[in-house]
């Protein structure tokens, strides 16, 4: 341990045992996939917390090999046992190209892609070319990089071979082939009413579409051809947080989705459900009409919508009178 400490030190990294793991120190060998919970705090005295995963729902897994964009993660964790709580304190030199991580582990613990705003390009050369990464506490980083202190819980290591990876760290071909057995087990968490969970696992078959489609040119063959895969994949996400309320990023992908199929009935319906439930009824209206001009034999169906709108108007309606009943009296 002595040795492993002193190694670190010459790298620039100050390791501090909080909690001792348990067992021999793993290999840690190419593809071995290390699970953790990690704490980014400022090294400047005052430890503001920046990121936690903790707060974003789930652990990080991270592949050993796969080049990961932020290389003192994996540094540090082949010291670490499973069970290890630790911290280290990080040189500015190891931690240059954090804010770009972050950004991309933000926009996955929210739903969104985890590339987005991104070109194939190196990250020094996107640091460089993008004026905000969309975090203000992020871009200040960017502009003025610091020491920081990762906080890590080591809590799983698992062998090579003994587990499905995560979509980033494919390889292209694993990717393509993984898609067809993603949608699947999302459609049937989605039958068996597990919403949330068929949510993850459309939201991963579209990462990995979306990784493979960024190296195309858009518009190519290629690239629309991965387009096309992606969409129903992206309606049923969007039918999926139509359930869990969230209305908003229904807007948003369908919209998208429109933007480049006009004629996409399944988007209206989406769009148009998500516009009632958030009151923009003119809005709604206009997409409930457009479904039935470009498909007539949902007109029962879109009725029924309708019909459900002016009720939730009436029901609406009635109950701002009652709250006002006799302020003016």
């Amino acid at each position: 341990m002595a040795e492993e400490s002193l190694e670190l030190s010459a790298e620039g990294i100050q390791k501090k045992i909080i909690h001792a793991g348990k067992g021999e120190l793993p290999s840690f060998c190419d593809g071995t996939k290390a699970s953790f919970h990690y704490r980014t705090l400022s090294a400047d005295g005052a430890c503001s917390v920046i990121d936690d995963s903790r707060s974003q729902g789930k652990p990080m897994e991270l592949i050993i090999g796969k080049k990961f964009k932020l290389p003192v993660w994996e540094t540090v964790l082949r010291t670490m046992r499973e069970g290890e709580s630790s911290e280290f304190h990080c040189d500015t030199q190891h931690t240059v190209l954090y804010p770009l991580v972050s950004k991309s582990l933000r926009n996955i613990a929210a739903g969104r892609d985890p590339l987005e705003g991104q070109r194939h390009c190196c990250g020094v050369a996107q640091m460089h070319e993008h004026h905000s990464l969309g975090y203000p506490d992020l871009d200040e980083l960017q502009k003025d990089p610091k020491p920081l202190i990762f906080h890590i819980e080591l809590l799983k290591v698992e062998a090579p071979g003994s587990y499905r990876q995560d979509p980033w760290a494919m390889s292209d071909e694993e990717m393509m082939a993984a898609v067809p057995s993603i949608h699947e087990e999302g459609n049937q968490l989605f039958k068996e009413g597990k919403v949330k969970a068929a949510s993850e696992k459309y939201h991963n078959a579209i990462a990995c579409l979306k990784n493979l489609q960024m190296k195309e040119k858009p518009g190519d063959e290629a690239w629309i051809r991965l387009d096309l895969m992606i969409t129903p994949l992206l309606l049923n996400y969007c039918q999926c947080k139509l359930q869990l309320g969230e209305y908003y990023e229904v807007l948003e992908h369908c919209s998208s989705i429109l933007n480049k199929y006009e004629d996409n009935v399944k988007a209206y319906f989406k769009r148009g459900k998500a516009h009632a439930a958030v009151w923009n009824v003119r809005e709604a209206q206009a997409d409930f009409t457009k479904v039935t001009e470009l498909d007539p034999s949902l007109s029962n169906t879109v009725n029924r919508e309708r019909r459900a709108l002016e009720q939730r108007l009436r029901d609406k309606d009635q109950e701002e009178r009652e709250r006002y009943r006799g302020i003016f009296i």
